[in-house]
């Protein structure tokens, strides 16, 4: 980035990008103060509500497995068209759901097509940067993802106040239309004919797929980023149920206290690259989870001992989720240093753990779920100690074999 034009064309892309993978989160933040209410249109209860969730999630997840070895044969481009073609058809499906099984089963779509924007977006990050930069990308690319949970809330329960939850995904349905005019204007190809044939032969799907499960710095990398993502998962699933119902928020509420968490998250999360250049990588995810973790810990030990106040709890979790802000990129970045020439299928799978992770522990732990805040805060205190875990297992590991070598 030594010219000016390098610059604008950088900014660029972060704001693309960003926006790209954006449109599966917004698809969900925006939609989250209208899940009380989707329950009373359709007469159904938390458990039924949170499916549409879960399939969205489940969807995008599985999804990602095909996308991403698709865009390492084919390009980047074509299956970002797929993808937001099959969103946007989705989504005015979710506009005329007559029951919340045709909802859910239309929700299943809309995840299927956003899986696309998430991993072939990290793929043209691997393609066209390398360390700092890359992390500095991959922080900015965070920075406009973070207007989804920050402003969708807030949007989304104007939106239900004023004209119901339906409209919700009229407004989705016209970002997905304005996705595929940013991939066709705006979006240049950076995995062209010429580069896929420069690279050694890939072999077939499941072969790089093998090579992947067997390398265990990838593996236990995405795993430790995949339980701090389920954190924010089983907060995502829970959260409109804790604060509205127990700590009784209004939808507006919810939305500004939702968005202040993301807030403080995105912008810890624009720290990174100048944090990993001082301190190094590896020292910023095992701080970033270190913290994290005590701080889900002392949230978990206040509420066993009585505690039940909103500001202690949603002060702990900005802490917590400022923390997770230092771990998400950077792990993504370390994941896949070694794997450039199969760059759509690692981060494929990447993407499809990390949201496998989160969506399987709001299934197991639904029936224990209710608006009581315990429970909730509970599962978020242990996925973050499973994560704690395999952090501290595989870099230590890696150093050991960087001084063995």
């Amino acid at each position: 980035m030594s010219t000016e034009t390098d610059k604008v064309g950088f900014y660029k892309v972060a704001i693309i990008l960003g926006l790209l993978s954006a449109i599966g989160p917004f698809a969900i933040d925006m939609y989250l103060p209208a899940l009380p209410k989707i329950g009373q249109t359709f007469m159904v209860g938390i458990q039924d509500v949170q499916l549409s969730l879960t399939a969205f999630l489940i969807a995008q997840g599985v999804s990602q497995l095909f996308y991403g070895p698709i865009s390492d044969k084919v390009g980047r481009k074509p299956p970002l068209y797929v993808g937001m073609g099959i969103f946007l058809l989705a989504t005015i499906g979710c506009v005329y759901a007559a029951s919340l099984e045709m909802l859910i089963a239309f929700r299943f779509l809309q995840g299927i097509g956003a899986a696309a924007g998430i991993v072939v977006a990290r793929a043209i990050v691997r393609d066209l940067y390398r360390g700092i930069d890359a992390t500095k990308m991959m922080s900015l690319l965070m920075l406009v993802f973070g207007v989804s949970p920050i402003l969708a809330p807030l949007v989304g329960s104007s939106v239900i106040a004023l004209s119901g939850w339906r409209t919700v995904f009229v407004i989705i349905a016209i970002c997905a239309a304005l996705g595929l005019i940013l991939i066709y204007f705006g979006l240049n190809e950076s995995y062209s004919r010429e580069k896929r044939e420069a690279v050694p032969h890939q072999g077939s799907t499941l072969g790089s797929y093998l090579v992947l499960l067997k390398d265990s710095q990838y593996m236990g990398i995405v795993l430790a980023s995949s339980f701090a993502l389920a954190n924010f998962f089983v907060f995502l699933a829970n959260s409109p149920f804790v604060l509205i119902e127990h700590y009784q928020l209004t939808e507006t509420q919810y939305g500004l206290a939702f968005g202040l968490n993301a807030a403080v998250f995105f912008c810890s999360a624009q720290m990174n690259a100048r944090l990993c250049q001082k301190f190094g990588i590896e020292n910023i995810i095992k701080g970033g989870i270190w913290v994290s973790t005590l701080t889900m810990a002392t949230m978990a030990f206040g509420y066993l001992a009585g505690l039940d106040s909103l500001f202690f709890f949603m002060g702990l979790y900005m802490i917590a989720s400022a923390s997770v802000a230092l771990v998400i990129p950077t792990t993504s970045i370390m994941a896949m240093e070694n794997h450039g020439h199969i760059a759509g299928t690692a981060s494929a799978l990447l993407g499809t753990l990390q949201i496998a992770v989160g969506p399987t522990f709001v299934a197991l732990l639904g029936p224990y779920m209710d608006s009581e805040p315990l429970p909730m805060i509970l599962a978020m205190t242990f996925c973050s100690l499973i994560s704690l875990i395999f952090v501290m297992i595989t870099l230590t590991r890696k150093s050991q074999l960087v001084k063995a070598a």
